[in-house]
């Protein structure tokens, strides 16, 4: 098992990195990272920040790294992407060595945010994404230490809440994609999370009847795109500012116009629909419609991992059914890749492939792709 870091690896003396008190359920860190050189970034690597923060959980508590990983049904955390100036350059993301890159971390549970504030002070000095070096130049809050009661006290309001989704954001809905920003949908995916971890659960039912006939879109300034998350396939989801309101007769209920208020108050900190712990659905509260991260690389490789997944799939005697299409899928992410510069070593492991297994679906879809 591998042994804590040396505190000596620290970025910063204990008494500079952000403190919050034991009782603490929620928060959210800022990371500043710089580039050591100017260097193409490959095109998925939100999973490589999602894989970095495993590492780190796991160095230090197996168990709590498994658990997040894929021990519950809520993640207890989320991840944004890399917020900075990219420089698209032909079929590749560009990090200037020249800017700082802003990467957002939340906590969700008591036992995640412990992790945190033990880690912190050790935290390693750099943070590699393929073949890229950044130096962590400084870790700083982002989101308010707090407690899932506390949210619950401050987040009393009135009138509408405005909320922008800085990247892709998408629902789950019968087997596809959703990438639209309906009130029933936007708040079950809070309302989810806060069942899971606040220890104080809502009757899901009747609150998502009353979102129905009670919260309104008063105004939306939105895009869709389609991007690659997490280890293989596609989603469809949209970006943008909403301004959600209430009808007269919702501000009036007593317990679930309170709720809402709250969990417009907790969607910066869990994030928005689906993949956020891959850097989808990142959520901020103001009016901010124009997305911070970069698109057109983004939408270059799904657009050819589309293109190809219907190219291997049309090759197979039987094109029904899950096993076949994650064939096709996974196929066509690793020839897409390939074709961007990408090496299949690193690709590989972003898969959780074994390299031969990589190697030989790269052979076969590098030969069907030229029939």
């Amino acid at each position: 098992m591998p042994t804590r870091r040396p505190k000596s690896s620290a970025i910063a003396s204990p008494s500079t990195v952000p403190k919050w008190s034991a009782r603490t359920e929620l928060v959210g860190v800022r990371f500043s990272l710089r580039p050591k050189t100017s260097a193409p970034l490959f095109s998925q690597y939100s999973i490589g920040l999602h894989a970095w923060l495993l590492h780190q959980v796991q160095a230090m508590d197996a168990d709590l790294s498994a658990q997040m990983h894929d021990g519950q049904s809520e993640k207890p955390f989320s991840l944004s992407g890399l917020d900075g100036r990219f420089v698209s350059t032909g079929q590749r993301l560009m990090v200037d060595r020249t800017q700082t890159y802003d990467w957002h971390v939340s906590a969700l549970s008591k036992p995640v945010v412990k992790w945190l504030a033990q880690w912190l002070p050790q935290c390693p000095t750099e943070l590699r994404l393929g073949e890229v070096p950044f130096t962590i130049a400084s870790v700083d809050l982002a989101l308010p230490p707090m407690t899932y009661s506390q949210l619950m006290k401050q987040a009393q309001g009135e009138g509408a809440v405005e909320l922008s989704f800085l990247s892709p954001t998408s629902f789950r809905r019968k087997g596809n994609h959703f990438p639209l920003p309906v009130p029933v949908n936007v708040f079950h995916s809070y309302l989810r999370r806060w069942n899971h971890f606040s220890g104080k659960p809502v009757e899901s039912n009747a609150f998502l009847e009353w979102v129905e006939e009670s919260v309104v879109v008063a105004q939306a300034q939105l895009d869709t795109a389609k991007v690659s998350a997490g280890k293989r396939g596609m989603v469809t989801g949209f970006t943008g500012a909403v301004r959600f309101g209430l009808t007269t007769k919702g501000r009036s209920h007593p317990d679930y116009a309170p709720l809402f208020y709250t969990l417009c108050a907790f969607a910066p900190y869990c994030g928005t629909g689906h993949k956020t712990t891959f850097g989808l659905g990142q959520t901020v509260a103001g009016w901010m419609p124009e997305p911070r991260s970069p698109q057109l690389l983004q939408d270059r490789l799904s657009e050819r991992i589309d293109e190809l997944t219907e190219v291997f799939l049309a090759l197979r005697k039987r094109t029904g059914g899950h096993r076949a299409m994650a064939i096709a899928q996974t196929q066509a992410t690793i020839l897409a890749r390939r074709e961007m510069g990408e090496s299949l070593k690193a690709i590989a492991a972003d898969l959780d492939l074994n390299y031969e297994t990589a190697r030989t679906y790269s052979k076969l879809a590098l030969k069907q792709a030229q029939v």
